[in-house]
């Protein structure tokens, strides 16, 4: 385990899904850890998990560059994590840049930013441009920067397989967007432990994509979670011109299944490229979404833990 006693490390976004478990890993390793959020008092859930006096919260917000740069000073290492999507630009492209230039000013020994495969500041989607814009806005500052694409992230607390689970849960039909889309989906703790094994000296100026044991279709994805909840649901598969319609017709409503924007995302597979930098190089082994998610799909099975999935 890589020893990162007292060393100061700012993580900008530590109270979030990824967060919470990047933060426990540095904690684990000795480090002091500042944990920057817009609402600090979001994150205080995580204090209990570190000794007298080895957390401390503060307030920024990436869109923000003097808030930032009063968040890092004085850190020897920075891990932004920040991502949204809404004010995309601002949040993943410029406020990517902003934590760039203030870790360089504050003289920090490194950087790691954690993007997201599919980051092309060519993408038909303003997520893909805003997250290739971020990159490059890091690149331009702190050029050893360490630069981390996940695929999509499950977990205990994710937003993807639980929100699958809740509608198959709920309803007997499942309408599948992007059936044929590909991903990779990597274990929230998996990145956790690269994105610390990214502060070493072995990754400055890298990029590394990461994805789990496993590519699955959206459809087969949907599946699984079924299948791991004993549910049986008739799954359509709606033509691409259907589900694009209905994305560009109904996306901008508050609370719409999917986006105009996430709707282009799906038309690109979320998976590692050929040949590229991934966990093995950064020393993490990768884990199964079977291998784990049992212990939080149980809640969505009709009785719990006394069902029988089999």
């Amino acid at each position: 385990m890589q020893k990162l006693d007292g060393q100061l490390i700012t993580v900008l976004g530590g109270g979030g899904f990824l967060g919470r478990y990047v933060v426990q890993q540095l904690l684990a390793r000795g480090a002091r850890v500042r944990i920057a959020e817009r609402e600090p008092r979001k994150a205080l859930f995580l204090k209990p998990l570190g000794g007298l006096g080895q957390t401390q919260f503060v307030a920024a917000d990436v869109r923000d560059a003097a808030s930032v740069a009063r968040a890092v000073q004085g850190s020897d290492a920075v891990i932004n994590l920040v991502g949204s999507f809404d004010d995309m630009q601002a949040v993943q492209a410029d406020g990517a840049g902003h934590v760039a230039a203030a870790a360089k000013a504050a003289g920090a020994r490194a950087l790691v930013h954690v993007s997201a495969i599919g980051a092309d500041p060519a993408s038909a989607s303003a997520y893909g441009r805003s997250k290739g814009d971020g990159e490059a806005a890091v690149r331009a500052a702190f050029p050893a920067a360490a630069i981390l694409r996940p695929s999509i992230i499950f977990g205990r607390e994710d937003h993807v397989i639980n929100r699958f689970a809740a509608l198959i849960r709920f309803s007997p039909v499942i309408p599948v967007v992007a059936p044929r889309a590909k991903f990779q989906p990597v274990y929230v703790g998996d990145v956790a432990d690269a994105v610390v094994a990214a502060l070493g000296n072995a990754a400055a100026g890298r990029i590394f994509e990461l994805g789990g044991p496993q590519m699955l279709t959206m459809a087969a994805l949907q599946q699984w979670v079924a299948d791991a909840t004993g549910r049986k649901r008739l799954f359509v598969e709606l033509p691409d011109a259907v589900s694009g319609a209905l994305a560009t017709a109904f996306g901008w409503a508050p609370g719409a299944p999917i986006t105009r924007d996430q709707w282009l995302m799906l038309q690109r597979d979320n998976v590692v490229a050929d040949g590229a930098a991934g966990l093995a190089q950064l020393g993490v082994t990768p884990t199964s979404l079977a291998s784990v998610a049992d212990g939080w799909l149980v809640q969505y099975r009709r009785h719990g833990r006394f069902a029988q999935t089999a």
